[in-house]
């Protein structure tokens, strides 16, 4: 999608800030992002819209058209983070526990079923969550991931490690079975 960023910075300043060139340039990461975060595709569904309606009302604050997908994404975490705190149906796993991580033989990764991953995803406390899925699945770069979360690049560093060893460690006992 980056090659859709020029589009939006050209119609944001010639049409007054359209909401469709967003909403096209935009909608499938944004729902990939959604789905990653909440597990579910109604509450990927929701969360997308809600974020582009809230985006539409503050479309004004978005100063730099060329950041409007970190501008969208910011939307849609503090979104899915209200929704959290108001349904308190976040279950968290502490990642204190996580050990050495076993050895792995082989450099490519192994399958994963999705419906496994996205449940370990669901274990682990959202601020170990963001940033996982910010960078291995949506390709933000650590500035960008340390931006939106408002953290030092250290922190996403470190929250990055800890939730990729939690990941390992929960998925390890699906990857033998696989194999």
């Amino acid at each position: 999608m980056a090659s859709a960023e020029p589009v939006v910075r050209n119609s944001l300043k010639t049409n007054g800030a359209d909401i469709r060139v967003l909403i096209e340039a935009h909608s499938d990461s944004l729902y990939r992002y959604a789905y990653r975060l909440s597990g579910s595709a109604a509450d990927a569904d929701d969360l997308t819209q809600e974020t582009f309606a809230k985006a539409l009302v503050r479309v004004s604050q978005l100063r730099e058209p060329d950041k409007a997908k970190g501008w969208l994404f910011r939307i849609l975490r503090n979104v899915y983070l209200h929704r959290v705190r108001d349904e308190k149906r976040h279950q968290t796993v502490a990642l204190d526990s996580v050990g050495e991580l076993p050895a792995t033989d082989s450099d490519e990764p192994p399958a994963i079923d999705p419906r496994v991953l996205q449940d370990a995803l669901n274990e682990l406390d959202e601020t170990f969550r963001t940033p996982l899925i910010l960078f291995y699945f949506e390709e933000f770069s650590y500035k960008d991931i340390a931006e939106q979360m408002d953290l030092p690049i250290g922190t996403v560093m470190s929250r990055l490690a800890r939730a990729k060893g939690y990941l390992k460690t929960r998925l390890a006992p699906h990857v033998d079975a696989a194999q």
